[in-house]
């Protein structure tokens, strides 16, 4: 096995674990239609390393293990593989910032859609179609709560991260390895 393919693994496993113990963490802010799941910050990492969607997917499938719905383990984790996805492709196109900002939009789009119609699901019992307006008020709730994460917190990163020596010299180790 090649060294940045080790790496490249070494990276989901961290990500992943770091994903989802923040948010079992911070339990208390990352469940719910009124949620703030700093982890989803992480999900800028994919635009820098493409493939490391992967890792923020397993997280994301642990941390929705604490809900117990298994809607939210499944769709909502997926959306964050799906966005994960689109956020790598978009940093394949280069890293500018308004690049980075189309990159933090990803999650926020999958999660307020996705997530929206999970959590109406849950709590009304039924699909999006038969509560339109809850599913509308939760898609905006978890929508605004994903762009802040990923605007206040996520953006910054896509701007620090490069800044980095040693983030640069890791990225480029995995990147330039691996494809």
């Amino acid at each position: 096995m090649k060294k940045s393919n080790i790496r490249l693994m070494s990276l989901c496993a961290v990500l992943g674990a770091a994903y989802a113990v923040m948010t079992i963490v911070l339990a208390p802010i990352s469940y719910g239609a009124l949620q703030f799941r700093v982890s989803e910050a992480l999900c800028i990492m994919p635009f820098f390393v493409p493939g490391c969607e992967w890792g923020l997917f397993a997280g994301c499938v642990l941390a929705n293990l604490m809900t117990g719905n298994v809607f939210d383990i499944v769709f909502g984790s997926l959306a964050t593989l799906l966005a994960g996805l689109c956020t790598s492709a978009i940093g394949r196109r280069g890293q500018a910032l308004g690049k980075a900002a189309a990159a933090c939009l990803m999650p926020v789009i999958f999660n307020s859609v996705i997530v929206g119609a999970v959590i109406t699901q849950a709590y009304n019992g039924l699909g999006i179609f038969s509560h339109p307006a809850a599913f509308a008020i939760n898609a905006l709730q978890v929508g605004l709560g994903e762009a802040g994460v990923m605007y206040l917190l996520g953006l910054p990163l896509c701007s620090f991260l490069p800044k980095k020596k040693f983030f640069r010299e890791f990225t480029d180790r995995i990147k330039n390895n691996h494809e």
